[in-house]
């Protein structure tokens, strides 16, 4: 879940929601695409993610071995070009991406336009090998689109040696007395005026639906989205409002900083300028090469709220245009519904596996992923994974919700006020959804 969103002008935001919405004759919203060939047993494939080529080397050459007549060649395309990559690449029926990733939420709209192939068959499989989180948001329409291929949780990282300054006892690993975002933000504020760091708080992805769902959520304000078809706006709720406000204030009043996003928001807490810091698994072993003394804890909620966090990743899905048909699903089962090949995804990464026989074998070891600094991760991990993970909406509009948003929180983040701005969100989704409609 290392994301930025786009951030367009009004104008091209509009043109962009009309053009992404649902089309076309040969995707779910119809009979489904027609069924591909198989393809050849043997040959090469190829594999299109965001992430670098080193993340997916250890599966790539572990399934290689088991299928020796088989090739991937892997392809990164970077985050913020990825989405306008594919979606004209896909569109134009390129039968040169043969497996790719899929964010998880994106599974519905990418059906419904049809690109991605129907793994039905796969079914019964799917669901007693994933959460049932995981196996919901890989599905549309009662159909199965894609494979969990990673889950994902987020902690409340800290600066011990900010906090022991500030004369701040930290706070526990255990999620039954994890703390409020009013205990961070007044803890935050002491370390600030102990001198023991710039800023109190920071989110990782700041502009992000997927780490900011929680906020809201906390509070009763609910995804965002309802109504029968999951197009209907609700991002005025008073949960929404009361987040946004008490968000839009942590920029406002210096506690949290403006004008860093992006990929520069982990160095803000790995050099010591942050008390408290908003990240998600892969931090366990990115930040282990600080010079700062640092722990773990749960993900805080509202005082008078509900402990709320996020899951859900990456999916591998099968181009439907792909004529290599039968190795692309051999790579994607062996990758996600095999124990051995989904770890071998999270060799080089702290990403959680998806398959739920992986996570027994993974998570014990996340304690340990960063020294004695790490400890208590594996039991937040599993702690949130039961009790407290909310999946982001399934929608066939939820790209253009999640871009709307973005937008939205970028906003607010730099002053516009909160309430004023969810209105206009507000109105630019139903805007939108009407083509979907």
């Amino acid at each position: 879940m290392r994301r930025n969103l786009f951030a367009l002008p009004a104008a091209a935001v509009a043109a962009a929601l009309l053009l992404a919405g649902c089309g076309g004759s040969t995707g779910a919203g119809s009979d489904g695409p027609a069924k591909a060939d198989p393809g050849p047993e043997t040959g090469t494939i190829t594999f299109t993610g965001t992430d670098n080529a080193e993340t997916y080397q250890p599966v790539i050459k572990a399934f290689e071995a088991k299928n020796p007549g088989i090739k991937v060649t892997y392809t990164q395309i970077p985050f913020d070009q990825f989405n306008a990559t594919m979606q004209q690449r896909l569109s134009a029926k390129d039968a040169g991406i043969d497996v790719y990733t899929v964010d998880e939420p994106r599974v519905s709209q990418l059906a419904a336009k049809g690109f991605l192939t129907d793994l039905g068959d796969l079914d019964a499989k799917v669901k007693t090998s994933f959460s049932a989180a995981a196996y919901k948001t890989n599905h549309f329409r009662d159909k199965l689109w894609s494979l969990p291929m990673w889950n994902s949780t987020q902690y409340l990282f800290y600066n011990k040696t900010a906090l022991a300054k500030a004369k701040v006892t930290p706070p526990t690993a255990d999620p039954q007395q994890r703390w409020t975002w009013e205990q961070v933000e007044a803890a935050g504020r002491k370390s600030m005026q102990a001198g023991g760091t710039k800023y109190g708080l920071f989110m990782e992805q700041p502009e992000a639906y997927y780490q900011l769902q929680p906020l809201a959520e906390s509070l009763g304000g609910g995804s965002g989205i309802e109504g029968d078809d999951a197009l209907t706006p609700a991002i005025e709720t008073d949960g929404w409002k009361k987040a946004m406000q008490w968000y839009g204030a942590t920029f406002a009043s210096g506690l949290s900083p403006r004008g860093i996003g992006g990929f520069q928001t982990g160095p803000v807490f790995a050099n010591g300028d942050v008390a408290f810091f908003v990240g998600g698994p892969w931090d366990l072993k990115i930040f282990g090469s600080s010079k700062i003394d640092w722990g773990v804890a749960p993900l805080p909620y509202f005082q008078g709220g509900k402990p709320v966090t996020p899951t859900g990743s990456w999916s591998l899905g099968i181009n439907p245009a792909s004529k290599q048909q039968r190795m692309a699903r051999k790579f994607i089962e062996f990758a996600t519904l095999d124990p051995a090949g989904n770890l071998a995804t999270t060799s080089t990464t702290t990403i959680i596996p998806a398959n739920l026989d992986a996570q027994k074998q993974y998570t014990p070891k996340m304690d340990a992923f960063s020294g004695t600094k790490t400890a208590g991760a594996a039991a937040i991990t599993a702690y949130e994974s039961e009790h407290t993970a909310v999946s982001r909406p399934v929608s066939v509009g939820y790209i253009q919700f999640e871009e709307v948003m973005g937008k939205a929180f970028a906003d607010i983040r730099n002053g516009t006020n909160p309430d004023q701005r969810l209105q206009q969100a507000t109105q630019q989704l139903t805007e939108a959804w009407k083509s979907i409609k």
